[in-house]
């Protein structure tokens, strides 16, 4: 038989449950995932640059942690920006209509406070860190606010590939809280790499979801050219990005080895799909595919540098 609650215990559960639900609100307006993908590859930034310039670890603990931390609150501060500007479009889609600021969960002027405060401390730790950190997260923070979300993303097909900027400088953020010169090729490349990464990995998000945004106005690429043009351009960055990752050799045969076949698989993949007639779940392995390979190449070079 199941135990039976008490009154103290049914109470307590009660109200248990409305801390529960704006813990998940929260988690869900600064988009945690994307977030924690982030923090990723700005670890990685700073654990390269620690290896590569010889800086001492425990010397530079306190700026790790500051890098970190400001990254973190500058992309849950952007994220939050987003979903309240996007909030009268993302009701009209069954993707993100279940995002708070789109039901009323959380007020828009909740949401707009949020972000303003989380992008503003998170910007004074990295300007803490350094003032290189510390532009270069204002730098991301407009290109994702200003430039994607209230200008790109409502206007043009090339809304992906523009606000590919703001997702590519989080390694350079990291890298500049063990060396502001930035005077090595390795962050630069880092930023490439993420930047090419980006649009295959959202075209493909756009294809298995491409009546949610012509519903909603949003002009992506499948919605405006089709699915074979969108296709080709996807198959045109994974081939640009197999070279570019590999400029990162330096690391050693471990790291080269798993990014040849990482990105010759994703390539064979992409290419797959001009033959396949069953294009949305062609999309949605090529978009499953794409997470699977940008956390593995950064995993590799994490692990790479140590041997």
């Amino acid at each position: 038989m199941k135990k039976m609650l008490t009154d103290g215990q049914l109470l307590e559960s009660s109200a248990a449950m409305p801390e529960k639900a704006i813990v998940h609100d929260v988690l869900t307006t600064v988009k945690i995932g994307i977030v924690n993908s982030n923090l990723m590859t700005a670890f990685t930034g700073v654990w390269l640059a620690l290896f590569l310039t010889g800086a001492d670890f425990r010397a530079s603990l306190s700026s790790i942690l500051l890098v970190l931390i400001g990254t973190a609150m500058v992309i849950a501060g952007g994220c939050s920006l987003n979903n309240f500007i996007d909030r009268d479009i993302d009701v009209l889609m069954e993707r993100t209509q279940e995002r708070p600021s789109a039901t009323g969960k959380l007020r828009g002027k909740t949401v707009l406070i949020m972000g303003f405060s989380l992008s503003i401390v998170g910007l004074l730790a990295l300007f803490a860190v350094s003032a290189v950190a510390g532009w270069f997260g204002l730098f991301g923070l407009l290109v994702y606010v200003l430039v994607y979300t209230l200008w790109l993303k409502r206007s043009t097909t090339m809304n992906t590939v523009i606000g590919s900027a703001a997702g590519a400088v989080p390694p350079i953020i990291g890298w500049a809280a063990i060396d502001p010169s930035l005077n090595s090729p390795v962050p630069w490349i880092l930023f490439l790499v993420l930047f090419l990464w980006q649009p295959p990995h959202f075209l493909a998000l756009a294809m298995k979801r491409v009546e949610e945004y012509r519903r909603a106005g949003i002009p992506m690429l499948p919605v405006i050219a089709g699915f074979d043009v969108t296709m080709r351009q996807m198959i045109s960055y994974v081939a640009v990005l197999i070279p570019t990752s590999l400029l990162l050799y330096s690391l050693g045969p471990v790291y080269t080895i798993g990014a040849s076949l990482l990105g010759f698989a994703w390539l064979g993949l992409a290419i797959y799909g001009l033959k396949t007639k069953e294009t949305i779940k062609w999309a949605k392995m090529m978009f499953v595919y794409s997470l699977n390979y940008m956390t593995l190449l950064f995993l590799l070079m994490v692990i790479s540098i140590i041997f």
